[in-house]
């Protein structure tokens, strides 16, 4: 299977978590006071954010933790020199959701529209 179709496989799986990660970018914004709300897309256990879905427990594919830009940057994932041109790529929050999802594919940025 090409990386491409590997991609479009794990954001078709994302969408069943749109809901519940729309309010959750909602809350994220009004309550921790940041603009850039980053959902964490994981198999493995990892120290970053908060657990909103655990994968075992839900008997699903994915687990998502809930963080930001700026426990990005406090950790070294998106550099200090970095953050202005992350933030310029950085889709409104109003209208897309950002995952880091990380695979077998590697790391990668993805934003995907709250609304089909």
């Amino acid at each position: 299977m090409k990386e491409a179709e590997k991609m479009f496989i794990i954001e078709n799986e994302m969408k069943k978590y749109k809901p519940l990660l729309s309010k959750a970018a909602d809350l994220i914004i009004e309550k921790e006071g940041t603009h850039y709300p980053i959902f964490v897309v994981h198999k493995q256990e990892i120290a970053l954010g908060v657990p909103l879905i655990d994968r075992i427990k839900m008997n699903v594919n994915w687990s998502v933790n809930a963080s930001s830009l700026e426990e990005f940057v406090n950790k070294d994932l998106v550099f200090e020199n970095k953050k202005e041109a992350f933030i310029n790529a950085y889709k409104d929050p109003k209208t897309h959701i950002c995952l880091f999802i990380l695979s077998d594919l590697g790391a990668q940025f993805v934003f995907m529209l709250r609304q089909d």
